[in-house]
């Protein structure tokens, strides 16, 4: 099953009105992080959490390599697959996200699940219409990013079997 993580409003939460807890590094290799000023930000404990999913985690970011030298070493994790956005000046505001098209071509017919701040309904019915296998698309909240409220919700469509 792969699980396609977004960042911004996911792993690295933004908009509250409240201070942000601040974290330290919990992995050796993340203390010569010196790249992203927010990274702080990002619990390192999220990436032993994901790994317990026993997904295949794959980025669904426009951090590009800062997410294999910034973020992965920050959580724990090896270097991940990224997927590549295509190019595109289409400025649609109506329809489907830009990652959607791009996330279930990458899926090539696998079950997936996708975590986001920024997932809708059209989304979903993009998904259930063009997609033949299980998706969860499931939307986080911006502001706090991963809970643990969300964790449950992944974990139980996975142990439904995606259903």
């Amino acid at each position: 099953m792969l699980l396609f993580l977004d960042v911004d409003g996911t792993l690295l939460p933004f908009g509250a009105a409240e201070p942000y807890p601040l974290y330290e590094p919990a992995f050796p290799q993340a203390g010569a992080v010196t790249g992203h000023p927010l990274l702080t930000r990002v619990d390192p404990a999220l990436g032993a959490r994901l790994t317990s999913l026993g997904c295949e985690l794959v980025w669904a970011t426009t951090w590009g390599d800062d997410a294999h030298t910034d973020l992965a070493p920050w959580l724990g994790l090896p270097r991940l697959p990224l997927v590549d956005w295509p190019d595109s000046d289409d400025d649609e505001t109506t329809g489907p996200h830009w990652k959607t098209r791009p996330l279930v071509s990458w899926a090539a017919g696998r079950p997936f699940v996708w975590v986001d701040d920024e997932i809708t309904d059209a989304d979903r019915a993009w998904v259930a219409a063009h997609h033949p296998e299980r998706a969860l698309l499931h939307r986080v909240d911006h502001r706090v990013g991963l809970t643990e409220e969300d964790f449950a919700v992944l974990e139980e469509w996975l142990t439904r079997g995606g259903r």
